[in-house]
Formats: C-alpha cells, sequence, structure tokens
C-alpha cells in the first residue's frame, strides 16, 4: 500500500474497545484453553452463557475461527480513544448498503447466513439497535469490569511505540510493528494477505491499533473513504492478568481507611457485593457504602451485569495502590 506525504502525516494511533470485542467474544467460544487470557475466561465464560450471549447475534456475526469479521462492527474510531458508546453509535449510523454488503461478504466466507443475519439483512437500520443492545451487554458483562487494567496495556504500547517513532522514525515504526509487515520505497507491505492492500480499496492515512485480545497475527479493516485500521498485538499481554499483589497498605488505609483499603485491594478481581463480603469478613451493607465513596470518588467503577453488580478498581486505584506498595 503506497503511501503519499500526505498519508504518512495522517498515521495514528487509536484505542477501540470494539476492535476487542471479535477476538474475545471468540476465545470464550473457543473450548481450548488460552496461555494468557484463561483467567479472563473462567472468570466470564459462566456470566457469558448465562446471558444468553452463547446463541445471540454476535454469534451469527462472529466466526468460531479467525476471519472475515463484517467492517461494519469496526467503524473508524473518530479520535484517539472513543468511547464504547460513541463506537456504538457509529454502527448504528452505518448505512443499510454497508451492512448487506459486509454480510454478503460474510456469507460468501461462511457458506450461508444464520437466521438472524438474514433478518439483519433484509432490515438493517429496524435491526442494528438489537445488535447494539447486545454489544453492550458483552461489553459490560466481559471487558468494562477489566478495561482499566487494559487500557494500562494499550496505552503503554502506544508511549512505547510513540517514542520509537520520535526517535527513528515512522518508517522504523511501521517495520517494527509486526513480522509480516515492512515498510520500503513509501511503501507498507503485508506478507500472507490474501487480499491486495492498495489506496484503491482504503482511504488515507493509517490508524494503527493495539489490542489485547488480537493473536500474534493481524487484523485488517480496509473501507474507503475510512483510513485502513490495522490491529496488532499488544506489548505486555503475557502479563496482562498475572496477579500485582499490594504488600503495602497501611499508608493507603491511613487516609482511605482499613475497611475500604481493603475492598481495593479485594477488587484485583472485579467482583459483586455479595462477593466482597463473602471474602472480606465485611456486612454487605458495610460494603455498599463503601463502594459507594469509592465509586464517588472515582476509585471504582460498577458495571451491571444481569440482576447483579460488578465492581472494578479504576485506572487511578491502581496508581494510588502502587505508589502505596513503592
Amino acid at each position: 500500500m503506497a503511501f503519499s506525504t500526505s498519508d504518512l502525516a495522517q498515521v495514528r494511533f487509536a484505542v477501540s474497545a470494539m476492535w476487542e470485542i471479535a477476538p474475545s467474544f471468540r476465545l470464550l467460544r473457543s473450548g481450548t484453553p488460552h496461555p494468557v487470557h484463561r483467567p479472563w475466561v473462567d472468570q466470564v465464560r459462566p456470566r457469558w452463557v448465562a446471558a444468553g450471549l452463547d446463541r445471540g447475534w454476535l454469534c451469527e456475526l462472529i466466526p468460531p475461527t479467525a476471519g472475515y469479521v463484517p467492517y461494519f462492527l469496526n467503524p473508524a474510531p473518530a479520535g484517539p480513544a472513543p468511547t464504547p458508546a460513541a463506537e456504538r453509535e457509529a454502527i448504528l449510523a452505518a448505512s443499510a448498503d454497508r451492512v448487506r454488503q459486509d454480510l454478503d461478504h460474510l456469507a460468501r466466507h461462511q457458506g450461508t447466513l444464520g437466521r438472524r443475519l438474514r433478518a439483519l439483512h433484509n432490515d438493517p437500520q429496524g435491526l442494528l439497535g438489537k445488535v447494539t443492545e447486545e454489544i453492550e451487554t458483552y461489553w459490560e458483562l466481559a471487558l468494562a469490569p477489566y478495561w482499566a487494567r487494559i487500557r494500562a496495556v494499550l496505552d503503554a504500547d502506544i508511549l512505547h511505540r510513540a517514542r520509537l517513532a520520535a526517535e527513528r522514525g515512522a518508517g522504523h515504526l511501521l517495520n517494527d510493528l509486526h513480522t509480516s509487515l515492512s515498510w520500503d520505497d513509501n511503501a507498507l507491505r503485508m506478507a500472507r494477505r490474501k487480499q491486495p492492500l492498495v489506496r484503491t480499496t482504503a482511504g488515507a492515512g493509517l490508524v494503527l491499533i493495539p489490542s489485547a485480545f488480537t493473536g500474534p497475527g493481524l487484523r485488517t479493516r480496509t473501507t474507503p473513504p475510512d483510513p485502513p485500521q490495522l490491529a496488532y498485538q499488544a506489548r505486555g499481554v503475557g502479563s496482562l492478568w498475572q496477579a500485582r499483589p499490594v504488600t503495602r497498605t497501611d499508608p493507603l488505609s491511613a487516609v482511605l481507611g482499613r475497611s475500604r483499603t481493603l475492598l481495593l485491594t479485594e477488587l484485583e478481581i472485579p467482583a459483586s457485593t455479595t462477593q466482597l463480603a463473602r471474602r472480606t469478613g465485611l456486612s454487605p451493607a458495610g460494603v455498599s457504602q463503601n463502594l459507594t465513596a469509592l465509586r464517588n470518588a472515582g476509585l471504582v467503577s460498577a458495571h451491571r451485569v444481569g440482576r447483579s453488580v460488578l465492581y472494578a478498581r479504576t485506572t487511578a486505584a491502581e496508581t494510588l495502590l502502587q505508589a502505596a506498595s513503592a
């Protein structure tokens, strides 16, 4: 894919929640233990099954093995880190022609479309809302409680690569991104790609998207007039789910109190009020009251999963705990 001076000037990074949906969903469908993401799968899969997501829209839209995912599910990020809600709005705004074209492409890959997707093909604007509702449900139970941790890995990857580009140039950045990519003579080449990667089938510039769940391969989206998108495995994913014990909490307890500090340390894994009460010995009412205070302070986030609510540490809480242990 050739790059003009203008194209090179429009190379940028973005963090996208939607680009994590398909590969993480596939992991939950797979019965094979994953060497990195198994702790996440073990926690999330029971909730995923209980919510019926193993037999819904996404099961038909996302093939069980690596391959084509309808492009309308990955709208071009409008900025460096669009919110999940903004990305869902962009999916809702997809034209009927775009949806039908993508579903036709999916049918060629799979041989046929399921019942739901045939209905979506007939009435995209009437049924896209159902798709985005299911995406929101999946986000809340599978990714949102873990997003602070995931986002830290993605941001660290971007910081590393931005520094690399500043020190050694954009060409070196692209050459270093993946073994199948090479930059030479004002063009980016991708080995073993089934379809040509050319400007006539993509817009200007390039959006680079680090991903926690994308495997060792690359995932691309080339749909003009949008810039081509290229998702790659972020650095540091191997340590994503490793336990991060807090060795010193006394300084933090002096500020937050013992109970609130205890709850923060217990939220290494997102949990409900009932689970936290059982694990800490605090009363459910006391846990609820302290979680409300922590949430108001921006240290805890809440995510509704069916009839229960999961609480998770925010990035601010992770930073505070690390500082206390230093």
